[in-house]
């Protein structure tokens, strides 16, 4: 086959696909040429090629997000590794293992006035595994065996324990475009073999006598991948007296026991009450936590144990009052766990769940007696969504709008909550919806839309990829937050108070355009929205910024109303 002639190019392609990649986005460029080459004539590795580097990866980010799988990424020397920032630090506090390649100046060009150098290796190395410098052209005998086992290195890195990114920074000299006919070369592919699973039959035993000696035994589950083998452990524990499971939104479990709307419970949990809902052991699953009320509650209130079950070697202490971190499999952990311990004499679950009938009663209440405002919205756009849809949230208000809501019909739900950047939140979407067949719905604001429209430019867009944007002014949270609600900068500083033409971005990106702005318009939008299958659309829902806040902080206070 011919292809380029730097080595180092063809044997990265070829570790990456019998190490498992798949996919690969690239971003144009000259100093990067060779490994385009070598990318574009795989036949195993699927290539989507995105101008702007920082929208790349940010699809990448999704793709990785949506399969589960190591995706490939791909720029020239330069700026173009710095846009990647802020999509690599998400994947770094997602644990989503991006494979970063970057082109590069050979070193001896570096901070000599030669055009787009700057110094690459290390740039990403706060929010990257490991970083890896290395020559694209072998001279020595052992350059190829130390090419292959860094790369080797690279791709166990970013699979193994805490999943995540990494960088590999390739220099290559010039030509930049030479061919040659390229036999296969058989590279070795080192493969890990993994911990066991479950502690010994020791510590399982001594997990359960820990997990025994409570009777208040809260489980909290943050943003995760969907795992069936956990929400049937999770939905086992759940059955008995002494267990809560709290899951957010995006912690992609599932169980009839399980309260998946923490905020909507706890926003009706009286002060006087709180001691008695406070957990004497908090079991920790997933990410960072959506909510703020409830990692308030659990600092403020600090059980006699907590236990974090997450594979990898990171110590996190979100509730400062850590005991245990477990390095192992949540799923079969729990599962194991769960056919060690029995009922014990609680009266725990019930009294959760006795709280969250009248927040549900009280959430209907209200709800109904509102006029139309961003929670009115949410309540008529969630519960009619397509089954099987794969729903896609922005941060900001958006994220914490669904909170308050049960969309079990939903077959996942993903946010960006690694580092909570409203910065890619579109191409992120975008990028999920090459994967997969179902429907893809991303929910965003129109401050996070704005930042990031161009993630709608993709030559990539699925006609079953469907956007809403809250048309509410911008910057809403901001008069939401207890940080900045009573500042007088407030809409001087922190509100946009644009009115984005979502429709101009529809005509300009080929969706199907749809608004709403009242309830009787949603009952007769929102059905042919759905149905619109013959490519994208976008729905702008227009809501009154002001009345958006005073709704929201109505509705927690709606217990005491």
């Amino acid at each position: 086959m011919k292809t380029t002639d730097k080595q180092g190019c063809n044997a990265l392609v070829e570790i990456l696909v019998k190490q498992g990649v798949k996919r690969a986005v690239l971003s144009p460029g000259s100093r990067n040429a060779p490994v385009l080459m070598a990318f574009s004539r795989c036949e195993a590795i699927e290539s989507y090629v995105v101008v702007d580097e920082r929208t790349a990866a940010f699809m990448a980010l999704g793709m990785s997000q949506r399969s589960g799988e190591p995706v490939a990424l791909v720029c020239t020397s330069g700026t173009a590794l710095l846009n990647y920032a802020p999509a690599v630090a998400e994947a770094y506090y997602q644990h989503i293992p991006l494979i970063v390649i970057s082109g590069d100046r050979p070193i001896e060009w570096i901070d000599q006035d030669d055009g787009q150098t700057l110094r690459q290796y290390g740039a990403l190395a706060p929010f990257v595994k490991r970083s890896y410098d290395l020559r694209a052209e072998w001279t020595l005998p052992t350059d190829g065996w130390y090419f292959n086992r860094s790369v080797n290195d690279a791709l166990l890195t970013a699979l193994s324990g805490e999943k995540g990114p990494v960088h590999v920074n390739l220099s290559i000299t010039e030509p930049l475009t030479g061919e040659t006919e390229v036999a296969p070369r058989p590279e070795r592919v080192v493969m890990r073999m993994a911990p066991a699973s479950l502690p010994d039959e020791e510590s399982l035993a001594l997990l359960s006598r820990e997990f025994m000696s409570a009777r208040k035994v809260l489980v909290v589950a943050a943003f995760m991948q969907p795992d069936e083998a956990l929400s049937r452990a999770l939905a086992r524990l759940a059955e008995l007296p002494q267990v809560v499971i709290l899951t957010e939104s995006i912690a992609n479990v599932q169980g009839e026991r399980f309260i998946s709307t923490i905020d909507r419970v706890y926003s009706v949990i009286d002060k006087s009450e709180w001691p008695d809902y406070a957990p004497e052991l908090l079991i920790t699953l997933g990410g960072s936590l959506v909510s703020r009320m409830i990692k308030a509650f659990l600092r403020q209130h600090k059980p006699q144990a907590h236990w974090r079950i997450s594979q990898g070697d990171r110590v996190v202490d979100t509730m400062q009052a850590l005991t245990r971190h477990i390095d192992a499999s949540p799923a079969r952990l729990l599962e194991a766990l769960a056919h060690r311990v029995v009922p014990v004499e609680s009266s725990y679950a019930a009294l959760w769940h006795d709280k969250e009938l009248l927040a549900t009663r009280l959430h209907d209440d209200y709800i109904a007696r509102i006029g139309w405002c961003d929670l009115k919205a949410f309540s008529l756009i969630l519960p009619v969504i397509p089954a099987g849809t794969a729903l896609q949230l922005s941060n900001g208000t958006t994220v914490r709008y669904a909170q308050l809501f049960n969309t079990p019909q939903v077959s996942r739900s993903d946010c960006n909550r690694g580092v909570c950047g409203i910065d890619g939140s579109t191409s992120t979407a975008a990028g999920a919806s090459c994967v997969g067949d179902e429907t893809t719905l991303f929910i965003t604001g129109d401050m996070s839309f704005s930042y990031d429209a161009n993630g709608l430019s993709s030559a990539y867009l699925s006609p079953r990829f469907k956007v809403i944007v809250m048309c509410n002014g911008g910057g809403g949270i901001f008069r939401f937050i207890k940080p900045t609600a009573g500042l007088p900068e407030l809409e001087r500083c922190f509100e946009v108070h644009r009115d984005i033409p979502v429709e101009k971005y529809a005509d300009l990106f080929g969706l199907r355009y749809f608004e709403i702005d009242s309830e009787a318009s949603a009952a007769e939008v929102l059905p042919r929205f759905f149905a619109e299958s013959e490519r994208p659309a976008i729905l702008a829902v227009h809501t009154p910024h002001l009345y958006n806040a005073e709704a929201l902080r109505g509705y927690f206070r709606r217990a005491r109303q």
